[in-house]
């Protein structure tokens, strides 16, 4: 990422920062790389930062590291769904990103759509299916007015992994199977056709949150999976996305309207589908976005002449408006 701003800006802290990365998830690969470009990023601004790979150790580490704020980067279930918040809170240790309850929220796409679609936002037409049952396609079809192609995915992963997009009644049990390796639920949404786009937000703690530029997304084949995430070269991302004023305006709201529905606080990614008409879907929420040379966060940001050290930085300063609630907490 390129350097944008030549000014040396004062440090935020002089606490060490561990930056968590890594982990056991499927998506470990993508948060080591995520983990060691924001790694690089805090040291070569001055700040006292040691990397971590998340382990059973990890008590341990934070100990014998004497670490006093963790910078998140790790994806995928026990990074992003509350559990490492959670552990962070019990120790007193200070971390970027959204709580335990909009961390647990996000990364669970069936509590997400419940809450976003009793908030009047618009979410794709779907149905759970659970590990173990039993039900034609055409039964869900039927009972659930949903229409082909259909879109399968777990409950509760990222980065598109165990996602199928089945498009005939013979691929059905083997999409669902692949979910059911990841997850107990299964949704089983109806594919929407259109643009895929996404918005980023940055919360600060003194204003309201920065809403980025938005990102088309325009992958191979028309699906954006993990290998069109992360390989170089396969998707071409146009920044800013060429929509019109009206639709720009309108994903922009319901980026924010999301962000605050499900409580989110730092960094986060919201997900959307541009139907042909022009109507904008929220597909999902990531409150732990990827940092890498590829990530679409960053992308966003250098549009908006925002330079990757100084986004590690304004992610940096949610830990420190966490550290000054848990001091307010602790009566320090």
């Amino acid at each position: 990422m390129s350097e944008l701003h030549s000014t040396k800006r004062p440090l935020l802290t002089r606490a060490r920062i561990g930056v968590l990365m890594g982990g056991q998830s499927a998506e470990r690969e993508v948060s080591l790389r995520t983990g060691a470009a924001v790694h690089r990023s805090l040291v070569r601004r001055g700040y006292d930062a040691v990397a971590i790979d998340v382990g059973p150790t990890l008590s341990q580490d934070l100990h014998d590291r004497k670490i006093d704020l963790a910078f998140l980067a790790l994806h995928g279930p026990g990074g992003e769904d509350g559990a490492i918040q959670g552990f962070l809170e019990t120790l007193g240790i200070p971390y970027t990103g959204s709580g335990v309850q909009a961390s647990a929220i996000g990364m669970d796409k069936v509590t997400t759509k419940t809450l976003l679609a009793s908030a009047r936002i618009p979410v794709p037409a779907g149905a759970v299916v659970k590990r173990g049952e039993k039900v034609s396609s055409a039964t869900l079809l039927r009972a659930e007015k949903l229409r082909w192609p259909l879109v399968v995915k777990p409950a509760s992963q990222g980065s598109t992994i165990g996602v199928t997009i089945v498009r005939k009644p013979s691929q059905w049990r083997d999409a669902l199977a692949l979910a059911h390796r990841y997850d107990v639920d299964a949704m089983v949404e109806t594919y929407i056709p259109g643009h895929e786009v996404t918005v980023s937000i940055i919360g600060g703690p003194h204003a309201s949150p920065l809403v980025l530029p938005a990102v088309e997304i325009v992958a191979p084949g028309g699906f954006y999976d993990f290998a069109a995430k992360y390989e170089k070269g396969k998707t071409q991302y146009l920044c800013p996305a060429p929509l019109s004023a009206a639709v720009t305006r309108q994903i922009r709201m319901l980026a924010l309207r999301t962000y605050h529905v499900l409580g989110c606080e730092g960094a986060a990614r919201v997900d959307f589908r541009i139907t042909p008409r022009g109507r904008p879907v929220v597909l999902e929420i990531n409150t732990a976005p990827g940092m890498t040379e590829t990530s679409l966060l960053p992308m966003a940001a250098a549009q908006a002449r925002i330079d990757y050290d100084e986004l590690t930085e304004r992610i940096l300063e949610s830990a420190l408006t966490r550290a000054v609630a848990l001091t307010v907490r602790q009566g320090k």
